[in-house]
């Protein structure tokens, strides 16, 4: 079957190439397959996306920390959600000058820090939408008991937990491919330096570090939608008890937010894990444009998204913009 070639593939040594029993001193970013004339334009869109999630992200911290009102798990959740930032910072000004400037060369050290931080922090990401979920559940569920659960002590646990669980499970995988010998072939068929991406240029057995890159992404997306879904089902069936549509209406968009957040990351995440592992049909620039939406557009929704939806931030920005007189 298809795992089953994927994974015999990436146990056998490369063919007609010498192996250096090294590693080299760079990488060669392809960036987009098959789109590298359209790369120059498609730099724009990407870019601008990246400036909206900075400046967004930058606002909706400072109102959260100007705003006392807003000292609630929400909000501070909100306010870690901003970690994701570190996702398209590591990756697109390299990506800009390789799309721009055609500088494509990643030295080796730089493209397996890359690699960390892209892996790291979307496991801080993934725990920290995870956490979100519980936060609805109990402000649902156990709506008098909410500040007493999740109080600011169980909060920093919680995210202390959700950084450390990051960092533990992917510094592994990233120790271990820089000790594998690499091939002469240096060219990633990749935009940035992901995990899978530069292993298949390692001359030599890849089972363990495929394996063990699947483990991370099990442990990683697989649980932490298990316990999302798991509250979502029970705040469904707490909602669909309130006695009046008003309560159902008040409760289900109490909830939009976070799911919209969760559906634009999770589906571009599954799409680009699936892809490699059964993908064999799907074109090599989707894939890729895929994998690098997957970085941009979280950090550039979850501050609109939260903006919109949320009353009190969007009262404080819009006041904020008369003050300056805008």
């Amino acid at each position: 079957n298809r795992v089953f070639r994927f994974f015999h593939f990436l146990s056998i040594p490369t063919q007609g190439m010498v192996n250096t029993r090294s590693h080299p001193p760079a990488f060669l970013l392809v960036g987009i397959p098959e789109l590298q004339e359209a790369q120059f334009w498609i730099a724009f869109p990407f870019c601008i996306m990246y400036v909206i999630a900075v400046l967004g992200n930058v606002i909706v911290l400072c109102v959260i920390k100007t705003e006392r009102s807003l000292r609630e798990p929400m909000y501070l959740f909100l306010a870690m959600l901003t970690t994701d930032l570190v996702l398209s910072t590591s990756t697109l000004p390299k990506m800009l000058s390789t799309f721009w400037l055609g500088s494509r060369e990643i030295g080796f050290h730089a493209c397996l820090t890359q690699m960390f931080f892209v892996h790291a922090f979307s496991s801080v990401e993934s725990g920290v939408l995870m956490a979100m979920a519980l936060d609805r559940y109990v402000a649902i569920c156990f709506p008098l008991r909410h500040s007493s659960i999740l109080s600011v002590p169980v909060l920093v646990t919680m995210g202390s937990l959700v950084l450390v669980h990051g960092v533990l499970l992917v510094s592994p995988f990233s120790l271990h491919v820089s000790r594998l010998p690499f091939c002469q072939h240096c060219l990633i068929s990749h935009s940035y330096c992901e995990h899978m991406a530069v292993v298949k240029l390692v001359c030599g057995y890849l089972r363990v570090s495929v394996i063990y890159g699947l483990f991370v992404a099990f442990m990683v997306v697989g649980i932490d939608l298990f316990i999302i879904s798991v509250s979502y089902v029970m705040i469904l069936r707490a909602v669909l008890r309130l006695p009046s549509t008003n309560a159902h209406l008040k409760a289900f968009s109490t909830c939009a937010s976070h799911l919209c957040i969760i559906l634009s990351f999770y589906i571009p995440a599954l799409f680009t894990f699936l892809t490699h592992l059964f993908g064999h049909n799907v074109p090599h620039h989707v894939h890729i444009l895929v994998a690098n939406l997957y970085l941009l557009v979280p950090p550039m929704l979850n501050p609109i998204v939260y903006g919109v939806k949320t009353k009190l931030i969007r009262g404080r920005v819009l006041y904020i913009f008369q003050q300056k007189g805008f």
